[in-house]
Formats: C-alpha cells, sequence, structure tokens
C-alpha cells in the first residue's frame, strides 16, 4: 500500500485527510536482504560437544561390550551434569551406569574432565 495525502501537512490539532491506495498487482515486491545469522555458541564449543558426545558413545560400547542394537536404553545429558555439583555428577552417572558389570570409574573420571570448562547449552540447539 502507499500512502497518500490529499492535502498539505497540517499541524496538530488541525483536520486533515488521508487517503490509502493499493499497489499495483503488476509490480514485483521489493526484494528482501538477507539478515546475518547469529550462533550463541562458536564452531570450537559446538565441536568439543561433538567430540565429547562421541567419545562417550565410543566408552559405552567398549563398557557394555555390545553392539549398537543390543545396548541398554541409557541417557547422558550433558547439560544435566553440567547443572550438578562435582559429587553429584560422579553419584548421578554411577547411578545411570548402575547395570554396567565393567569398572566404571575409568570412564566416569574421563567424562568428568572432558566436561569441565563447557557451556551449557539452551533454545534450540539442545535436542
Amino acid at each position: 500500500m502507499k500512502w497518500v495525502s490529499s492535502e498539505p501537512y497540517h499541524w496538530p490539532g488541525t483536520q486533515s485527510r488521508v487517503m490509502f491506495q493499493s499497489a499495483d498487482k503488476t509490480e514485483e515486491p521489493p526484494h528482501r536482504k538477507l539478515g546475518k545469522l547469529t550462533v550463541k555458541y562458536n564452531r570450537k564449543d559446538l565441536q568439543r560437544r561433538l567430540d565429547i558426545e562421541e567419545w562417550i558413545d565410543d566408552q559405552l560400547h567398549l563398557l557394555f561390550d555390545c553392539e549398537e542394537e543390543e545396548m541398554p536404553e541409557l541417557e547422558i545429558d550433558i547439560d544435566e551434569l553440567l547443572e550438578l555439583s562435582d559429587v553429584e555428577q560422579r553419584s548421578r552417572l554411577q547411578e545411570l551406569l548402575q547395570e554396567c558389570g565393567k569398572p566404571k570409574e575409568d570412564f566416569i573420571n574421563g567424562l568428568l574432565y572432558r566436561i569441565k570448562g563447557l557451556r551449557k547449552m539452551s533454545g534450540p540447539l539442545k535436542k
């Protein structure tokens, strides 16, 4: 729509008339410029998190000594761990791994070492 005034500018308090006319249907809409995408986490943070998740997956396969299909339902939520104290993190991991018959301390120590300094993710980036 285009704005068209039939009278010159009037000071506030005086009466003026404003009319609108629709744009021609044949006109193409103006092209919009693409905005810049901003990311809350840089690639280094995201790559570090991905590396940790892959390490966890590999280690769980070794701990449970099984193939993907045979792996028990187990979810280690890095963000959940980051909200806990060191003692609570260790306790939570031991609770999650209680079904595993193999020694778990090396895995727990390795994971706690790897998540040190990691930032909690939020919003759409978290799955």
